[in-house]
């Protein structure tokens, strides 16, 4: 059951094209975001589409993947962990970040 303890599981499209960086020693992160859409119907019977945006992070060969098949608007799904992270901006005010590190994606579609 350790393996259960954090775990998301997300299926998707990209909300813009990955932004990859490159560090020293040819290590490699990918940022993007994926949005995913759960549609219901409400008490008048209306359908009702809802759209939830996840940031993510990939590093090493999965950031790799990431830059040379994913684009904006490409269906994938993902496996990774839910984490948690705060930050000083430019004017000096924290920020706090909650964003899924990404170890396994899957491509889907065409």
């Amino acid at each position: 059951m350790n393996a259960l303890r954090n775990k998301v599981q997300l299926i998707g499209h990209l909300g813009n094209d990955p932004e990859i960086k490159n560090f020293d020693g040819g290590k490699k992160l990918a940022n993007f975001t994926l949005a995913t859409n759960e549609s219901y119907k409400n008490d008048k019977g209306e359908k009702i589409e809802e759209t939830q945006w996840h940031r993510l992070v990939a590093w090493g060969k999965t950031a790799e993947i990431i830059e040379k098949y994913a684009t904006k608007g490409k269906e994938i799904a993902i496996e990774g962990k839910l984490t948690h992270r705060s930050y000083d901006d430019k004017n000096g005010e924290k920020r706090y970040v909650t964003e899924v590190v990404v170890n396994e994606v899957l491509l889907l579609g065409k």
